[in-house]
């Protein structure tokens, strides 16, 4: 698996999943204007709510000469299971069963596999699926500017991802829900996912983070991410 398929298919996904675990049940409103020690609270406490999430999601993609926009259905499962369906590219597909990563799209020669430890090392922490979330433990200088229609943009770094993420920031509305969220890496690549429709602790069908390849389709374990 090459550096740039893997950046296109896994770490972003898992990092805007890790994070969209926040965004479905609401706290109380505030009158006074929060911090970014609050904001995080917030987010906080709508994932630790949480042991499973459905939603919407919309993909924007911008950097090494390629721009595309893509959208489909996203599951989350604790612990550790996830799945973006796509509907625009019908077929793609990026699932974590809780030992493997799988990416498939119609028409691929063959299915990438690699192990979640090797994903989860180099990627995002799958802690934020596997207990209880603390922002301002995983992300440096966060800081907090009002944004659109009454939400705010919360901004920080990951931690330990310092030498590829320039930043990311969360795109949140006052009770602690995220609607949005944007990576922007040191070579200049942007990534914005747009969520709607979350339902929280969403039924989960049996078998859904189940990967079977299609009949005469190889599978090819990949390399860990450089």
């Amino acid at each position: 698996m090459n550096s740039v398929f893997q950046k296109n298919w896994g770490g972003r996904h898992l990092l805007a999943a890790i994070l969209l675990w926040a965004c479905s049940s609401a706290l109380p409103a505030h009158s006074q204007a929060p911090d970014a020690h609050t904001m995080a609270q917030r987010v906080d406490q709508h994932y630790n709510k949480l042991h499973s999430l459905k939603a919407w999601f919309t993909e924007s993609y911008d950097g090494l000469g390629v721009k595309r926009s893509e959208s489909g259905t996203l599951l989350m499962e604790k612990p550790g299971r996830m799945r973006w369906d796509y509907s625009s590219p019908a077929g793609k597909l990026f699932l974590l069963d809780g030992k493997y990563a799988w990416f498939y799209a119609n028409g691929d020669p063959h299915v990438q596999r690699m192990k979640v430890k090797d994903l989860d090392d180099l990627r995002s922490p799958l802690r934020f699926l596997l207990g209880h979330t603390q922002l301002e433990k995983e992300f440096n200088q966060l800081t907090l500017k009002p944004a659109a229609n009454g939400q705010f943009s919360l901004t920080g770094v990951p931690k330990g991802q310092e030498n590829r993420i320039a930043h990311v920031t969360l795109t949140v509305r006052p009770d602690g829900a995220i609607t949005g969220i944007e990576t922007e890496e040191n070579d200049g690549v942007t990534t914005r996912f747009s969520f709607t429709s979350e339902i929280a602790n969403a039924p989960v069908p049996a078998g859904v983070f189940k990967f079977v390849p299609p009949p005469g389709v190889p599978v090819v374990d990949g390399l860990p991410p450089v």
